[in-house]
């Protein structure tokens, strides 16, 4: 830090060692570029904890006294509510032993794999229903990717891979950020050691994710491009289905770190893309259509600070065509950031009400919901009131 005694040096620092501009901070967190000014200039007092917590993610803060100069306090503690089952989860990831027993057909290991991706995107509390069976599928996966051979082996590595995939999901937003790493990490080496260029596509899906979570935009760029060179876009279906998904993730990095023109090309490639699997079209478990595409279209206009376009986007969109429980609730959650952008405070506690009711585990365990009850129940009248009782309702107020 260039001044560790200032709030405001403080805040400057952070936010150009994260590389945003002052009206790109200031729209993420749904404030000006003058407000941010002033903090920075100290001209305004330090805001209060929700707004704090909301910078501290954005700016990838993981100690809330780095940036007040107060006391310690985890982001994570606040943002990142830990599942009751996740311990049980943490333990299979963390073992090193695999199981010695017999190896399970492929056949049946992937029927299995697809039951857990039903149950993650079929229930209302996603988080627990998969955390009943992920254990023991990941000893399962692991164990027959270990003990067949050949063409078996390579095909219950896909398998792993996708188990993998899952945990990550599972394990995001909790106080575990290591084993997502970890997660991600591993699905990318199964992957690659099935030789599955399709797999591979899909795992450089994952591992994006938490790249764009470090900040890391470059990275998760160029492990997106490069596994998108090792599907064939014009062989349709699956091949299709992975590099537009794989073009989508390039649109989010370049969204994220404010390249407009870079952002919208991608999306369009991969709008396209969807389009041509048909206007009904839904990847059966990573959910890549037509759908998926307009939901992250929101994302990426608030994540330009465009405001207007993105509660347009957000007003039109089709939540139903997304036949996820968690996806819905996520593109809720999004709408709801961008109405938040455009000071639309009353449909956003409304938009994060539907989300609740679609997904209590996506909601209680989304960084921006969190933090956004938090600061919205402050607000007078019915907002606070309707705000305060979704905060409750995901456990950030007691």
């Amino acid at each position: 830090m260039t001044d560790p005694t200032t709030f405001g040096a403080r805040l400057r620092a952070y936010r150009e060692r994260a590389g945003k501009t002052r009206p790109v901070l200031g729209g993420l967190v749904g404030r000006s570029a003058e407000w941010v000014k002033a903090l920075e200039n100290g001209r305004l007092l330090p805001p209060r904890l929700p707004m704090l917590l909301r910078l501290a993610e954005v700016l990838d803060i993981s100690d809330l006294a780095d940036l007040t100069g107060d006391q310690s306090l985890s982001v994570a503690s606040v943002t990142r509510a830990g599942h009751p089952d996740v311990d049980n989860v943490a333990a299979v990831m963390q073992r090193t032993a695999v199981s010695v027993s017999d190896p399970t057909p492929v056949d049946v290991l992937r029927g299995l794999v697809d039951q857990a991706w039903a149950l993650w995107h079929r229930s209302t509390a996603e988080r627990t229903a998969v955390a009943a069976v992920l254990p023991g599928l990941l000893v399962e996966a692991q164990g027959s990717a270990r003990r067949l051979d050949g063409l078996a082996r390579r095909h219950a590595l896909v398998e792993l891979a996708r188990v993998y995939h899952l945990a990550q999901l599972y394990l995001a937003h909790q106080p575990y950020p290591e084993l997502v790493w970890l997660a991600a990490d591993r699905a990318m080496l199964a992957a690659q050691d099935a030789d599955d260029p399709a797999a591979i596509a899909v795992a450089a899906w994952y591992y994006a994710h938490v790249y764009r979570g470090a900040n890391q935009i470059d990275a998760a760029e160029q492990v997106l491009v490069g596994a998108a060179g090792l599907v064939d876009p014009a062989a349709g279906g699956e091949q299709l289905a992975r590099w537009g998904q794989a073009q989508l993730g390039i649109a989010l990095g370049h969204s994220k770190a404010g390249r407009a023109g870079q952002a919208w090309r991608a999306w369009d490639a991969a709008d396209e893309a969807a389009s041509r699997l048909g206007s009904g079209y839904a990847h059966p478990w990573l959910m890549f259509g037509p759908a998926a595409c307009a939901a992250y279209a929101v994302t990426i206009e608030t994540d330009l600070c465009r405001a207007g376009e993105a509660v347009r986007r957000a007003d039109t969109m089709d939540y139903r065509a997304l036949p996820s429980c968690t996806r819905r609730a996520a593109a809720l959650i999004e709408a709801a950031r961008a109405h938040v952008l455009h000071r639309g405070e009353v449909a956003a506690v409304h938009l994060l009400g539907r989300a609740l009711r679609e997904s209590v585990d996506t909601v209680r365990h989304h960084p921006y919901a969190r933090t956004a009850a938090l600061e919205l129940s402050n607000r007078p009248g019915t907002v606070g009131e309707d705000a305060r009782e979704l905060a409750l309702a995901i456990g950030v107020m007691g």
